[in-house]
């Protein structure tokens, strides 16, 4: 096993942490990222073990048009400033990860600038996609070309080209010997060509032992690109977002077929996170903010491996807007929150669930088994070696009596709490505490940890949320509590055999139980002729298309195809449809259909 399989992130985007101006004007170099080096005890402080840092090279505005892959953004200083950053993270067993936006340059970048100047006779024409001198654009070059996003402030990579890919592959080997960098995020792995992507793995296993590589990816069948030949892990959106809204429905069967959805592509070190610097904060998204705890206990202790975006640990809020992400991206200084350990709840909450991850090795490699699932209660065990972790979560007001096996350990001790439960019979006994959560442990391991505050709810639920909550019970009234003891921790695989008429049973009165589902008045509602009328639709158009290649489709067909496939595959849910409506990027959903097997 390598470093990153035992990692606690935190993730820094360091323009905005910095307060940076929006706009680079390439001028005297400041050093603002020296400023980030109290931080660098603080991510100690709460048990983060890595950093995700980026973007940091020369671009224009915020990072992602890059002009520069070999100097540090002149807004946060020097090469050297950065060199010094990375040393102090290494003095502290803090590995680092940069951001690499290999995708896309900035307009900036000396192969664009070279095309402005010798057009048809410049030698790094064939650098970038669909460069075409019979077009025009906003900024009136007299060429157009292929961008991403739609943006063309962001003009796209040829990754195909050797010279390309060699270039890239060189400038991750002067990160290596120039910063000692330990990895790279790589962003919109989701729509870079895969055989970039294996030129990309061959070098990292070249530079550095253990070198990562994490991509940024939405959606889609994740192994296509977690797998010996590609990258080592992606981004888990189908986890995000199941923990936010699996609360605020009070929905513990969207994170639970979640967790199986993702366990059956394998076994995968997923990026989990709760929010980052493209999304809404978890504090801002949680209807509940008490449920901030389970949240967090569900991040440090589901397969994967979690991340804490920087401020987050402090429940700070912060809302998208429509044109800019500056809200989600704040100026912040570590003053204002020096005695956030022992004073906030959250931060405390996390500082522990940090020590426990480090001191558990079964919640970085045990294997997974669901214990009891209810709409609020939650309980499963990850187990390594004879050892057994038992993980409870609860988001209702009270709290919850739970009965789990617990198999030959003759005591448990709460994690978080410090209290002590006897096994009788083989089963556990235990109280979980409104809107939180515990990590029992053998009671004879070693580091046991002080009581953490978890944090209080601020905010009542309103009378329409409570009316939804009596339909949702009704729904499941007649599968209240699904529980089977577990002597060993087996593959999720085996274990849905073994229940697969329990299983049936749910998936009957919970129709909207997948991976993008809310458990919402109108899916429990829905009737089997309105499914199977949503199935027939969907399979018409994508008759129409069917003699089409994904990369031959428009935005508006591959939706329609990726629809048609989700529509196979079960009921397609009124947040699956926005889902894939609000997704308008070609190459993206191109991959994401793909993914489909």
């Amino acid at each position: 096993m390598s470093w990153y399989n035992e990692a606690i992130f935190y993730h820094i985007y360091p323009l905005g942490l910095t307060g940076a101006p929006k706009e680079n004007d390439y001028g005297t170099p400041v050093s603002r990222l020296n400023t980030l080096i109290p931080w660098i005890s603080h991510i100690k402080e709460i048990g983060c073990t890595a950093l995700y840092i980026g973007p940091l090279f020369e671009s224009v505005g915020h990072g992602y048009e890059t002009t520069d892959y070999k100097k540090l953004d002149s807004r946060l200083g020097t090469n050297e400033d950065l060199k010094k950053f990375v040393e102090v993270c290494h003095e502290n067993q803090i590995k680092v990860i940069f951001d690499g936006v290999f995708n896309h340059t900035g307009r900036d970048f000396f192969a664009f600038k070279d095309i402005q100047q010798n057009r048809e006779h410049s030698r790094y024409l064939n650098w970038y996609c669909n460069v075409n001198f019979g077009g025009n654009n906003e900024y009136n070059d007299g060429f157009s070309y292929e961008n991403w996003g739609g943006y063309n402030l962001l003009v796209k990579l040829n990754q195909r080209n050797p010279e390309v890919q060699n270039y890239i592959c060189d400038v991750i080997r002067f990160w290596v010997s120039e910063f000692d960098v330990d990895g790279i995020r790589l962003d919109a792995a989701d729509v870079l060509d895969f055989d970039f992507m294996h030129a990309l793995r061959r070098t990292a296993e070249e530079v550095k032992e253990d070198f990562w590589l994490m991509g940024e990816v939405i959606h889609g069948d994740y192994s296509r690109w977690v797998n010996g030949d590609t990258l080592h892990s992606v981004t888990n959106y189908a986890l995000h977002k199941a923990l936010y809204s699996g609360h605020n429905d009070h929905n513990y069967f969207e994170i639970a077929h979640t967790v199986k959805y993702l366990l059956n592509m394998g076994k995968l070190d997923l990026y989990n996170f709760v929010d980052n610097h493209d999304v809404e904060r978890i504090y801002t998204k949680l209807s509940n903010k008490a449920h901030m705890a389970p949240v967090h206990i569900l991040l440090y202790t589901l397969p994967g491996i979690p991340s804490i975006y920087y401020g987050s640990e402090f429940a700070i809020e912060g809302k998208k807007e429509k044109f800019s992400d500056d809200s989600l991206r704040p100026a912040l200084k570590l003053e204002d929150y020096k005695n956030a350990v022992k004073e906030n709840p959250c931060t405390a909450l996390i500082t522990a669930l940090g020590k426990v991850r480090q001191q558990t090795p079964a919640l970085s490699y045990g294997g997974y088994a669901e214990l009891q699932l209810t709409n609020r209660q939650f309980a499963f065990a990850r187990e390594l070696d004879d050892i057994k972790v038992i993980v409870t979560v609860n988001n209702d007001d009270n709290d919850a009596q739970m009965t789990l096996s617990a198999g030959n350990t003759a005591q448990y001790i709460g994690a978080l709490s410090g209290k002590k439960v006897s096994v009788e019979n083989g089963q556990i006994h235990v109280t979980v505490p409104a809107n939180g959560g515990e990590i029992w442990i053998p009671a004879d391991m070693e580091g046991k940890l002080p009581e953490v505050e978890l944090p209080k709810e601020a905010k009542k639920e309103s009378k329409q949320e409570t009316e939804k909550e009596v339909v949702i019970e009704e729904v499941n009234k007649e599968t209240e509590v699904i529980e089977k003891p577990v002597d060993h921790v087996t593959d999720i695989a085996e274990k849905a055999s073994e229940t697969e008429d329990v299983k049936e049973s749910v998936e009957e009165s919970i129709p909207a139980a997948s991976l993008t589902s809310e458990l919402t008045l109108e899916n429990s509602d829905a009737s089997e002729s309105e499914t199977k009328a949503e199935q027939a639709e969907a399979v018409d158009s994508m008759a129409v298309i069917a003699n089409k290649t994904p990369e031959e489709m428009t935005v508006e067909e591959l939706q329609t195809a990726i629809l048609g496939k989700m529509a196979n595959n079960g009921p397609v849910t009124e947040d699956m449809k926005r889902t894939v409506a609000e997704n308008i990027w070609h190459d993206s959903l191109v991959n994401w259909l793909k993914s489909f097997r």
